[in-house]
């Protein structure tokens, strides 16, 4: 066909005069210079489009084909046909209706718009809308359309609105979460993914949220929903998806196929945050170490299989892959952190041996990540640890020591925050970290209070202190940010769980905390005087 036009009279005739016989509706792939790539027969109500393998999307705003099918009814183009549009990128979809007599009717056509554009009439199909724009109907032997300019001008149009759009280099997600849980603790999970997100540097600009039956092994989501999270992602010019389950290397690959994303989890979002947040050489071999164990199961294939490969018979022949290689030098690397991390390990035990042997007591404050551990410690000891309202501000294990009012001192530890899910890698990583805590005379539990899902977080934490066994250590409960929250509500809440309350960024909260802990550090001995006026700096 001429490259300027949809489709032939010839062609047309054609169609509908063969899809009136069959009653079948009858489709065609063509690309931009005329050619027809793909002829599908389809049943009295749709077609299905094959895959476009030859056609990549890469970074072309359009597929550079088109679809044009016949509807055997006359009517106007559905919500299925709309939607293959969109999530193709397809230049152009058309359909013409079969008159009585198997000529050519109305043709129905419809085009993507570029982004944030509003005008003519967009398409009423569900989750198209400001998406895709559809035309009136009208008579084909009426209809009449410079196909290739048209495309060029979409193109360009495209471009400038891509242009004009606020780009400052920092991925675009939207957030996805498939479980069986309530919508509550859902919705709960994607507030702490959106703080994750923004803590590594992803702008959030949609969140998605479903519960089915099963969960599908293949996409994780029903085919439907997958189709809505394509379609969001076309509306909001998204550049990354964001599931708040674990993905298999499967799945991450299936679901990248089909919506043509980056696609990660929430592990993959933590292990990210921890490789930008670490600076000690502890923490940055820990967080190499995790994300190459994260990493190997996605090196799929033949790699196991050929390492047992020795020679022999079925041992000749090429070679090792570069799968197998790839793999075998994430093992060597593996191997190499891991001793460098137990030589690491040799020399925090023998400053933890020192510290014990001088029988100053030792304090260290655990919580879930953004509970103000790093605030308190730096107003206890007027030191200045990096504090910010962000997930996971800081990794690496801070030690000061406190003074008391009464001239007694203390070593008081800052450890990284924990995290529900805690990805295991990760977990095994900072094992060694966290070591520093079986050591502690007294663990302080810091808990942001004014935090809507509180409890829950309590109940992490508490976990992982059991599954570390670490609950053997005298515990104390301390409620920070209480200046965000009605102090009735604290109040009632400190009688609940016996716990102590205080701000952190006021150091006048204080006192209750202070005599409490030198309470629990030195029980035998009667206190001479308040601790009210707060820790000095050593």
């Amino acid at each position: 066909m001429p490259s300027n036009v949809l489709v032939t009279a010839e062609l047309a005739r054609c169609m509908t005069e063969l899809s009136r016989a069959m009653r079948r509706q009858i489709g065609v792939i063509i690309d931009r210079g005329g050619r027809v790539v793909s002829v599908i027969v389809g049943d009295e109500r749709e077609i299905v489009i094959p895959l476009l393998e030859d056609y990549p999307l890469g970074r072309r705003r359009l597929r550079g084909v088109r679809c044009v099918h016949t509807h055997l009814k006359n009517e106007p183009l559905s919500r299925d046909d709309l939607t293959d549009l969109a999530l193709l990128r397809l230049d152009m979809m058309a359909a013409i209706g079969v008159g009585e007599d198997g000529l050519p009717a109305d043709i129905y056509t419809a085009h993507l718009l570029a982004p944030g554009r509003r005008q003519g009439r967009p398409s009423e199909g569900e989750g198209t809308a400001g998406v895709v724009e559809t035309a009136p109907a009208v008579p084909f032997h009426s209809f009449s359309l410079a196909l290739d300019s048209f495309i060029e001008a979409l193109e360009e149009e495209m471009a400038r609105a891509s242009a004009l759009a606020v780009d400052d280099g920092r991925e675009r997600a939207i957030l996805v979460s498939v479980s069986t849980a309530s919508r509550d603790e859902q919705l709960e999970r994607l507030d702490e993914l959106a703080e994750l997100a923004a803590t590594g540097g992803v702008v959030v600009i949609d969140r998605l949220c479903q519960r089915p039956r099963r969960i599908h092994p293949k996409y994780l989501m029903g085919s439907g929903k997958l189709k809505e999270v394509v379609i969001r992602a076309l509306q909001k010019e998204a550049t990354l998806l964001v599931f708040d389950q674990e993905l298999t290397p499967v799945q991450v690959r299936e679901i990248g196929k089909v919506t043509e994303l980056k696609v990660i989890d929430r592990t993959q979002l933590i292990l990210d945050i921890f490789a930008r947040r670490a600076h000690s050489r502890d923490g940055k071999v820990q967080v190499e170490l995790a994300q190459l164990r994260y990493r190997l199961p996605l090196l799929t294939g033949k790699g196991t299989a050929l390492s047992r490969l020795m020679g022999g018979i079925g041992g000749r022949g090429p070679g090792e892959t570069k799968l197998e290689i790839d793999r075998r030098r994430v093992q060597e690397r593996i191997t190499r952190l891991e001793k460098e991390l137990e030589s690491l390990g040799r020399g925090r035990r023998q400053r933890r041996r020192r510290r014990a042997e001088s029988g100053i007591p030792i304090i260290s404050i655990v919580g879930y990540t953004n509970a103000g551990k790093s605030t308190l410690l730096n107003a206890l000891t007027a030191s200045s640890t990096l504090v910010e309202d962000r997930l996971f501000a800081t990794l690496d294990t801070a030690t000061r020591r406190l003074r008391f009012p009464r001239e007694r001192d203390a070593v008081i530890t800052d450890t990284v925050g924990f995290i529900r899910d805690l990805p295991a890698d990760l977990k095994r990583a900072f094992r060694s970290t966290l070591e520093e805590m079986e050591d502690a005379d007294l663990l302080l539990h810091l808990v942001d209070i004014s935090s809507p899902g509180f409890e829950g977080r309590m109940e992490t934490v508490v976990g992982l202190l059991e599954e570390m066994g670490l609950d053997r250590i005298p515990t104390l409960l301390v409620f920070n940010k209480t200046d965000l929250v009605d102090p009735s509500y604290v109040r009632r809440m400190c009688r609940k769980y016996g716990a102590v309350a205080l701000s952190a960024r006021e150091p006048d909260t204080f006192g209750p905390l202070l005599r409490t802990m030198e309470a629990m550090l030195w029980p035998d001995e009667t206190a001479e005087r308040g601790a009210d006026a707060g820790a000095v700096p050593a």
